[in-house]
Order: C-alpha cells, then sequence, then structure tokens
C-alpha cells in the first residue's frame, strides 16, 4: 500500500505554488515598488491637472486621466510579467528579443503606419486612436543583449575582451542610428549613456570609456557642422544656453517652463490652479515638461517630494546592481539605473533651464503610454534580478 494517500500527492504541487507565491511576495524589494507605485499615482495627478483645460474632452475632464491610467495598469501587469520570468532564462532568448525591437523600429517608416509627431516619425498607429514608440522597448532590448554580451567572458578573466566590448557597441549602435534617423535625439542620448554604463561596469579597459566620451562628443559637434542635424534640433539642443535669444522659436518651451516653475514658490498656487499650466502657455506640459506642473502648482516642496521618491528608485536599483550575484544580472540593473537616472535628469533639467530640450518623458510621471509600459518593465527587470539571484540579504 502507498506510503502517501492520494490526496496528499495531489496536493503536493499546491502546497509548493503556494510557498513559491509567498515567497515570491515576501523577497520582492517593497521600498522599490512602493517608492515606483507611489511616483506613478503622484504622476497621475499632474497628468490630469496638465490635461484638463486642453487634452480631455468636452463632456468629460477626466477622459485623459482615464486613457492615463490604462496605460499605467498595462505597464504594471507587464512589470509583474518580466519580474515573474527568470532573468538568466530570459537570457537565452535576448537575441530574438533584440531582433524583434530592431524590425519595430522599423515600422515608423512604413507607410500608412508610421505616424509623425513633434517632428520625429518614432511613432506607430493603433487602432483606437493609441500610438506605440518602439524605441522605448527598444531601451530594455539593448540592455539585455549588451549584457549578454559583456558578461560571457570567461572565469579566468578579469574584463572583457575588446572583441566583446566592439560587439556591444554595435548592439548599441544599430537601434541607435535608427532612432538617429527618426529624429528622435533625446532617445539617442539615453541609449548611448546606458551603453557607456553597461561598458564601463562591465569592467571594460579605461580606454574605452574614455574614447567613447569623446567620440560622443566629437559625434555632436561634427553632426552640427555638417547639417545632419534638422535646425529645431540644433535650436532645441542649444536654447538652454541662452534662452532669451529667441523666444519665438526653439527657447519658448524654456522659458515658459521656468517662468511657471519660478511662479510657484514654495508651496504653488494648489493643484489645478496654475496660470501657466491651465492656461495652457507651457507646451506639452502633461509629458515633457510634466515637471514645470508639479513646480507650479504644489511648488518647492512638491518639487522636492517628487525628486526624493525619483531617488528612492534610482538608490534601490543601484543596490540591486551592487549585490547582484552575477555579472549579467549586475550589468542588466546597471543598464536600467542609468537609462532612468539620465531621463530623470535630462526631463527635469530641461525644465529648469540646465539641459538642453529634448522631448523625453520623465519616468512614472509623463503621459505616454510606451513610456509608462517600458518604466514598469524597468521595475520588473530590477525585482527580478534581485529575486532570481542566489538569496542574498537586502536591506
Amino acid at each position: 500500500m502507498s506510503k502517501f494517500s492520494s490526496t496528499e500527492v495531489i496536493g503536493r504541487p499546491n502546497t509548493r505554488s503556494r510557498q513559491r507565491g509567498a515567497a515570491y511576495w515576501r523577497e520582492l524589494d517593497w521600498v522599490l515598488l512602493v517608492a515606483a507605485l507611489a511616483t506613478t499615482i503622484f504622476g497621475s495627478i499632474l497628468v490630469w491637472s496638465a490635461s484638463r483645460s486642453d487634452m480631455a474632452s468636452a463632456s468629460d475632464p477626466q477622459s485623459y486621466l482615464k486613457r492615463h491610467l490604462v496605460n499605467v495598469a498595462v505597464g504594471i501587469g507587464l512589470g509583474f510579467l518580466a519580474s515573474r520570468i527568470d532573468y538568466r532564462w530570459l537570457r537565452a532568448y535576448t537575441p530574438i528579443i533584440y531582433g524583434l525591437s530592431v524590425f519595430t523600429l522599423l515600422l515608423p517608416f512604413v507607410p500608412g503606419i508610421g505616424a509623425r509627431i513633434a517632428g520625429a516619425r518614432a511613432w506607430i498607429d493603433l487602432p483606437g486612436g493609441f500610438t506605440l514608440q518602439p524605441s522605448e522597448f527598444a531601451k530594455i532590448a539593448v540592455i539585455l543583449m549588451m549584457a549578454a554580451v559583456l558578461s560571457e567572458k570567461q572565469d579566468s578573466e578579469s574584463e572583457p575582451r575588446d572583441s566583446e566590448v566592439f560587439v556591444s557597441l554595435g548592439v548599441a549602435a544599430l537601434p541607435l542610428l535608427i532612432i538617429l534617423v527618426q529624429n528622435d535625439t533625446g532617445t539617442v542620448l539615453i541609449l548611448a549613456s546606458v551603453a557607456l554604463s553597461i561598458i564601463a561596469v562591465s569592467g571594460a579597459r579605461t580606454r574605452w570609456v574614455i574614447g567613447l566620451i569623446a567620440g560622443a562628443v566629437a559625434s555632436i559637434m561634427v553632426a552640427i557642422q555638417l547639417g545632419l542635424l534638422k535646425e529645431y534640433q540644433v535650436a532645441r539642443l542649444t536654447s538652454f544656453i541662452n534662452p532669451s535669444a529667441d523666444a519665438s522659436s526653439g527657447a519658448w518651451n524654456a522659458n515658459q517652463a521656468r517662468i511657471a516653475i519660478g511662479g510657484g514658490g514654495m508651496t504653488g498656487y494648489g493643484l489645478f490652479e496654475g496660470p501657466q499650466t491651465q492656461g495652457s502657455f507651457v507646451p506639452v506640459n502633461e509629458s515633457d515638461f510634466i515637471f514645470t506642473v508639479v513646480g507650479e502648482e504644489l511648488g518647492f516642496i512638491g518639487a522636492i517630494v517628487l525628486i526624493v521618491l525619483l531617488g528612492v528608485i534610482l538608490a534601490r536599483g543601484i543596490l540591486i546592481a551592487l549585490r547582484a550575484d552575477d555579472l549579467y544580472g549586475r550589468l542588466v540593473a546597471t543598464g536600467v539605473v542609468a537609462w532612468l537616472a539620465f531621463q530623470m535628469f535630462e526631463n527635469i533639467g530641461m525644465s529648469i533651464g540646465i539641459m538642453p530640450i529634448t522631448g523625453i518623458p520623465l519616468p512614472f510621471v509623463s503621459a505616454g503610454g510606451t513610456s509608462m509600459m517600458a518604466c514598469w518593465v524597468a521595475v520588473g527587470l530590477l525585482e527580478n534580478v534581485r529575486l532570481h539571484g542566489t538569496r542574498k540579504s537586502f536591506a
């Protein structure tokens, strides 16, 4: 006679499944998760305020907010899925993910499929009035692929071989060039910072890092001198140097943003009460210039709260990267942190006049479905590296 009854045998898999589920929720980085959720909720309120006057339908002032919340829900769902798949298993399928990402980057050039917004041909038209920006997911694909290439070094090697660094640069260069043709200079800068950070953390020789920085600066100067950048792109990139020089074009956004933030003072005018925000004086303040909304309506205090929340996300990401138990996980987490950090700094910086205007959203805050989804996938990847590595003690 069997030692175990059929009920016990059948019940065992369910018990193991419950144990795995409990372990998942117990071992999540709750500080990271709560900070990301709080930032997203904060951002949704700002999007609501920014969109009421000119983005929502006349019959429903909350229509744009509702659409934004749908994107948030989808993003959180994708982040959950990204956290559940062991990143080491995901590594085997990274070439496929990368290939699909490059393919989707080409779709905006197809007539009838692609859409041009604000001078950049970087979107795909979807049914129901929705659009998809493939370059947002390209950031994830580049991070995964570069991490896979640079983590192939043998145990006896202290640094990746030059050939592996060269291949990893090619991995980043292909989508970067496509995005540059799309006139999306903001995403180009983000990918460049991601590539540089991953290579630096991989242990590559210092000459690679120095050479890449020098090459990036030289490339920008050559592109401007040869006229490879559009006139409006050059105006955006240089307007922060002298915002009063041409208030009718490239510097208009910068000037209006600084007026809005400066007018908010310490505590702001109050939610839904900002004259620049509600008067639609700041262009695309539901997305690119969302920081002007918090500065004007919630003041310096509200802006600091938002910056602290974003800082917590970055700090937890750095901690996860430092405590990753293998190079691949460390490079994935590094790439995510570099992407989010540069994008946060650039978005806030262009709003307060210390960075060029590039038209990139503020992670977890701005409206923009694809950006929100990509950011939550980034959170999922960070949680993934934490959960599926060798169990360690995380603070």
